[in-house]
Formats: C-alpha cells, structure tokens, sequence
C-alpha cells in the first residue's frame, strides 16, 4: 500500500498501522526514554497523522498500546480504589553522614558478616510514587501510594505521559509484572506551567511536586496530557514467571531492557564511606539536575540480604533515605497577618520578601504563636533566616539582629478577630489566643466546613478550600448540614463551576453520607477531639446517644480523655445549635453501621485488653503491624506510639530497639507476639 494511498483496504490499512504503531513506539522511546531522537519532529508528526487518518477510517484498528490513545479520553467522575497486590512502602528517613555508618553496622550486625556492605544509591526524586501493572506486556492499571495499603486508579491519566511504556518491548517478559515508579514534573516543564498558569488568570503551583500530584489526580485525562510528566522507575515488587535476579542493579538492568525510564544518576557503591561521597556529589549537582531531589534513596543491592534483613511497620530494614540539610536563604519581613482557624485560633504569619529556598518562592512563613514571637525577638522589617523544614513547610529559623534596621515596628496582637471582629479571648497560661465568635466568624465556619469535608472525616471528593469559600460567602452554607441541601443549579452557579463538576460534588456527597461513628465524630470539629479520640469514645461508648448524655465524670473513663477533654466534649454536646446540626445531618441521611461495645459485649472482666494502653515495637512474625492494630482496637485498647508510665503492654518483636530500652527502664510489662495473640484470644 502506498503511503499516500487515501482509501486502501481493510488488510493493507492493517498491515501499514502495524508498522505504523510499532515505529512510532520505538521513536517515543528513543526520544523520551533514552533521549537520542532518530528523526526530526516533523517525521515523527507526519507518521502519527497518518496512523490517526488510518485508525479513523477503520476503527477496529485501535489498540489499547497504540501512540495514538495517549491523549487521553473522557473525564471521570472520580477515582476508584485500588488495593495493591503488595504495599507500597515508606522510607526511614536519616538526617546526618553518621547515620549512614550506623546504617551499615546494622545490617551487618542482622546479616552476621563484617564485610562492607554494597549498595544501590540513587537521588530521591521529589514526585509521586506510582504502581504500574502490565499483564502479556500491556499496561492495565496504575495506580497512586495512597495510604501504602489502597491507592486510587489513575490509569488514564498515567497512559498519558509519554515515558510510560505502554506496551512492553522485546517478546519474552512475564505473564504479570508490576512496577514502581516516580512521577515528576521536571524545571522547565514547571516553569512553562505556571507562565501558562498566570496567562489564564488561574493559581500558580508551589512547587514541582505539587504540580506534578495535581496533574495526576485530574478527573480529565485530557488535562494531564497537557502537563509535561516524566517518570523513572526504580523497583519490580512482582513478577510471576520471572526469577534469577540476585541484585537490586540486575533489577534495573531488566528494568530498562523492557523499556522502562530508570534513572542514569544511579550507582552501584561499597561502604557506607561511599555513600557518603555519593550523597556530597549529589548535593553539589542538585542545583544542576533537570529535576527537584530532597535527598538520596540508599539501598542494600543484595536482593538475598533484603529478604533477609524484612521489613519493620511499614518500612524495609534494607532501604533509608539520606534528606538533605534544610535550605536557607535571608529575606526581609514586610508585614504580619492574622490567620483564624478552625477552634478560632490566631496564628501569626510573617509576610516576606519573595525569596528563593531550595527552588521554591517562599512569601509566606509560620510565627506559630504569640509566645515563638517574643521567643525570637522578631519585630517588621528584620531581616530573618528562612529555611525548609525537611524541604517542604517555611519556618522563620532566626533574626538577624546585627542587621536589625532602625525602621523595625513591634508586632502587636490584635484585639479583635481580622475575620469577623470579635473580641479575642487571652486566657492567662495559655499559649493560644482565640476568637469566640464561633461559627458567627466566617473564617471559623469555612474552617469548620473544611474539616468536615477533608478525606479522614467525610471525605467529600472536589469539596476544596476555594469552593468552600465560595459557598460560605454566597450565603448557601451556614452550617455543615447545609451542604446537604445544595442543589444541582445552586452549584453550577458559581465561579468556575460547570454542570459536570456540580454533578459531581452532589454525588460525592451522596456517597459521602455512609460513614463511621468514629469519623463522624471526628468530622464535627469538638475541640481536643482527634482521630485517636473519636476512635476512643467510639469504641467505649458504641453509640452517639450514649457520648451525647455522657456526663464529665463519664467520659473522663475514657482512655486518654482528661478533664479538659471531658469538658469541650460536654460543652459540644450541651449547645443546641450543636445537636440541630447533628439532627439535621441524620435527618438528611447521613449514617453508619452499628457498633459493637467491647465492654458491653464481653463484659470487662472477661476482656484483659479492654481500656489498656499497648505500645508494639520490633518486627511481628505472624501479622502485620495494621492488623495487630485492629485486633488491639476491637479489644478496646488503644494502641500509642510512644512508651510512657502509663503504658500497660508493650508487645516486643524481632529487633526491638529504643522503645523496649526504655520500657525495660520503666519496669513495664513486656510480652512477646504469641503471648499477645494468647490475650487477643480470649
């Protein structure tokens, strides 16, 4: 068939988008993946429009790994959940060279060899860790970390960015491969974003990462495929039908071999005195990189040795992430504002010189509280060292005071609210001022409504801070309840807001309305009442009447619930703009499944967990740590982080480290995973 042939038939237009499909996938991969294009743009162009004249002249001819269906198709209403076949875990982060030789004495001391230990060091991309899953070489689904247990399946946006292959080269790889990966947004294509970002009148992007966590979570794929994405991938977790790797490098080797992106910047070292070299080299390059890194992912290369060495809660023994030091730069503060949250709380926040700190704008820095005020002796118009704690949050560091101007002002407290004007109330002893306008303050009600929304109370997809405001300003939200009398038109009435995202904010609300006491709970805002708390009174408790008519001393027999806790929990409950909140709520359907009461169920005598404080440390055998959790929660015993007096078990694994230590110092009582099991048993 001639190229040019406008009309061939059904067989010639299937052999040429063969090859069609089968050159262009070969020059995507030499231009994305291993950066050395073969033809000119134009070519390149030319054989992708003539594949397109094909595939819409015979439809049939569309196949799911074709160049043509990166484009993206039509928008979602949202994300689904996805469970991964294995989690995807978090790094142990260590802050200083020493760390790393203490790194290296562990693993031989748990391996039992005095050899220096060889490992894989690679930059610590700033993106968004993804799993890609490819079933006889396609790619079937994508999906974010998520909590590390359950993602959100971002298939059609992942297909496309361009250095994901979506088809697997060469012909013989496994019937089922999963792969992880970073995705990032690099420098240029940030920059180019933004300039884009402002033409439109639209909200810049703080950062390359943020950037790039937006462009993934977009309901319309066509949206992401106009953001320049990359990705590298650094790991295979599964592969059925493939064997004989014995090293992290072989790993990647084959990694690259199927057409994956794997980063050139990584090497293979001996010692941790080489690491450190390795870590000092990429924080002199760092500025020059094409990308943004925050450290340096360290890995035992030995895949024998990280089977070996396992994993602890929900990080491997065999991988850290060196971060790098806080970046700082010097700037001037212009000004303070008053920010009011959630329970009315002032926060001053230092107004700045825009200035750079690690590749980010910064004009805008936490003061935290009145107190760290006078503790830094700050005063407008100082000039003050700012610096990224761990490379993401804006803290004034110090006060350069032998650079104090003669023009420098005293912050003063405000007296009234900024948002509403209320009187402020300074409680003497307390580090926090408030305003006690209550929900009459509207930065107190958008807060509020935030809080109720956000993902770990109700989780209202789309319901962002922006809308919020809008909705709290136009007078169609005054309480939490009224979210649930929003219509359709009311909706796509609003700025920005069209009938196909009205929609789904209504039905995200819809699904939002099946919930659990204890996010409920949560989701009201009550004062001092956190997840671990709602979890507590829940569990204690087993119904919202029985929290509703608890006195203080009641409650206070809650674990960790203390008289002032007591306190705001009852006065939540005794205001009556309160309960016709809660009354609306259920009236309009909001619900969840019964609870069954621990104490009540068992009878307390009958249940020794019941009401204790556990603290797990050390690596468990026979259950993950999660699921010891829950075990431990539906015992009515809270599960805490740390050891104290007040802690009554604390379950000691393999490898128990400062935790046990300290437990030991305190005369607690230790039990190991079986005796544990023993108590959940009966």
């Amino acid at each position: 068939m001639s190229e040019s042939d406008p009309n061939p038939s059904a067989q010639a237009a299937e052999e040429a988008a063969a090859v069609l499909r089968t050159a262009l996938s070969e020059h995507n991969y030499r231009y994305y993946v291993l950066d050395d294009p073969s033809i000119a743009d134009s070519e390149y162009d030319r054989l992708f429009h003539r594949l397109q004249q094909l595939e819409a002249q015979y439809p049939q001819l569309i196949t799911p790994d074709s160049p043509t269906q990166r484009v993206g198709g039509e928008a979602l209403p949202f994300f689904e959940e996805v469970s991964h076949g294995a989690p995807m875990l978090s790094l142990a982060n260590v802050f200083d060279f020493a760390d790393l030789f203490d790194f290296e004495r562990s693993i031989q001391k748990q391996i039992g060899s005095e050899e220096a230990v060889c490992f894989t060091c690679e930059p610590k991309l700033d993106g968004l860790a993804v799993s890609l899953v490819y079933e006889k070489g396609l790619l079937i689904r994508a999906a974010t970390r998520g909590d590390g247990q359950t993602g959100e399946n971002i298939t059609s946006n992942i297909r496309t960015i361009s250095s994901v292959p979506l088809h697997l080269r060469g012909e013989h790889f496994p019937e089922v491969l999963e792969v992880r990966g970073e995705v990032i947004l690099p420098l240029k294509g940030f920059t180019e974003l933004n300039c884009d970002q402002m033409q439109k009148g639209e909200k810049v992007f703080a950062n390359p990462r943020n950037a790039a966590a937006g462009s993934l979570r977009q309901l319309d794929p066509r949206i992401t495929a106009r953001r320049p994405l990359d990705i590298y991938c650094y790991g295979l977790v599964w592969s059925e039908g493939q064997s004989g790797f014995t090293t992290h490098q072989e790993v990647l080797c084959y990694l690259s071999t199927l057409g994956f992106k794997v980063n050139p910047e990584i090497e293979q070292v001996v010692g941790a005195a080489a690491v450190v070299d390795y870590c000092r080299q990429m924080a002199d390059r760092r500025s020059q990189l094409s990308y943004e890194i925050d450290g340096v992912v360290v890995k035992v290369d030995s895949l024998l040795w990280q089977e070996q060495l396992g994993y602890v809660t929900r990080a491997p023994r065999w991988a850290v992430a060196y971060k790098f030091p806080a970046e700082e730069a010097v700037t001037q503060l212009l000004g303070v504002d008053f920010q009011v949250g959630r329970t009315g709380a002032i926060t001053p926040v230092a107004r700045l010189k825009p200035v750079i700190v690690g590749g980010v704008t910064v004009s805008n820095a936490t003061l935290h509280n009145f107190d760290e005020v006078k503790r830094l002796d700050i005063k407008i118009n100082d000039y003050v060292v700012i610096c990224r704690a761990g490379d993401v949050i804006p803290k004034v560091q110090r006060v350069l005071l032998e650079k104090r101007p003669a023009t420098v002002l005293p912050i003063v407290p405000p007296v009234r609210c900024p948002a509403c004007h209320a009187e402020i109330n300074y409680v003497e002893g307390e580090i926090i001022t408030r305003c006690d306008a209550g929900l009459a303050c509207k930065a107190q009600l958008k807060e509020s409504i935030s809080h109720f929304v956000s993902r770990r109370a109700f989780d209202v997809e789309g319901l962002g801070a922006k809308l919020v405001s809008q909705l709290v300003d136009e007078g169609l939200v005054t309480n939490v309840a009224d979210l649930y009398t929003l219509t359709l038109e009311q909706l796509s009435g609003l700025e920005r807001m069209g009938p196909k995202s009205a929609q789904n904010i209504i039905q995200a609300l819809e699904k939002s309305k099946h919930t659990t006491l204890t996010r409920f709970l949560y989701a009201l805002g009550i004062r001092e009442v956190g997840e671990a708390t709602a979890l507590a009174l829940t569990q204690h408790f087993a119904s919202l009447k029985a929290i509703e008519c608890a006195d203080e001393e009641a409650l206070m027999s809650v674990t960790d619930v203390g008289p002032v806790v007591a306190f705001h929990i009852r006065h939540f409950f005794a205001q009556e703009e309160n309960q016709q909140v809660i009354q609306s709520l259920l009236a309009h359907g909001v619900m969840w499944p019964a609870v069954t009461n621990p104490k009540s169920s068992m009878g307390e005598s009958a249940n020794t967990l019941f009401g204790k404080t556990v603290v797990l440390t050390g690596a468990l055998q026979d259950l993950t740590r999660d699921e010891v959790k829950s075990l431990l929660q539906a015992k009515g015993a809270k599960v805490a982080a740390s050891v104290s007096s007040k802690t009554d078990y604390v379950v000691a694994g393999e490898a128990a480290g400062s935790k046990l230590t300290k437990a030991q110092a305190l005369g607690l009582l230790i039990i190991s995973e079986q005796e544990l099991m023993t108590l959940l048993s009966q």
